[in-house]
């Protein structure tokens, strides 16, 4: 194992409630319509840019655009906060020396504004956002670009998400596929496509990480 990818929304950061409010606020604004977190997420797959030119029927794309980023980096300190144990993960993965990266639908500037506020910056060798690909996940462009920009083969990394999109993307590249439940706000309560592997509890993978030969 020479690298691990993971999806960021549900997976790194319980970021998923400040998607849902900015989502909200902007069509609520926009279109004057209430959405529940669901019909929001059942939106997921394009970039929050995309999402939102996709769905919205008002014609002001530009200003509901500014409005969600608006929305997400003002809460975002109020519905976000570190967690100590992926922190720990983290660092314990690079400290094996195992490259680390991020393949999100996120566009790359909203993923930067949640990267900067939980200080994980410098943490990653690639990132992969929403803006950087043609095709959203399940497809697997991000995750095949993430490889080889971490010039690793596919038998050398696993890809780890929580939602059945993450799963699909992993499996279509061709390497091992984790599903994570272990946020408290995550896409997916149980995998139709069924990952390699499940873990429930971030301590529980980390620990898993010592039976794993590295190279």
């Amino acid at each position: 194992m020479k690298a691990i990818i993971f999806d960021f929304d549900g997976t790194l950061a319980n970021t998923l409630p400040i998607c849902y409010y900015s989502f909200q606020s902007v069509f609520k604004e926009f279109d004057n319509k209430e959405l529940s977190s669901e019909e929001i997420k059942a939106m997921f797959g394009p970039s929050e840019t995309g999402i939102i030119k996709e769905n919205l029927i008002n014609r002001n794309i530009e200003k509901a655009i500014e409005k969600f980023y608006e929305s997400y980096l003002e809460k975002h300190s109020n519905f976000v906060q570190s967690n100590r144990e992926i922190d720990d993960l983290l660092i314990h993965i690079k400290e094996l020396g195992i490259k680390l990266g991020i393949v999100t639908g996120k566009a790359k500037r909203s993923l930067d504004i949640s990267l900067k506020a939980l200080q994980m910056e410098e943490m990653f060798d690639v990132i992969i956002t929403g803006d950087d690909v043609q095709f959203p996940k399940p497809h697997p462009e991000g995750v095949n670009k993430a490889l080889t920009i971490l010039n690793v083969q596919k038998e050398e990394a696993a890809f780890i998400g929580d939602s059945e999109a993450d799963i699909l993307a992993g499996l279509q590249a061709g390497i091992f596929t984790i599903g994570v439940q272990w946020l408290e706000n995550y896409q997916t309560d149980d995998f139709i496509t069924k990952p390699d592997q499940v873990f429930t509890k971030i301590n529980d993978f980390k620990h898993s990480l010592s039976m794993v030969e590295f190279k």
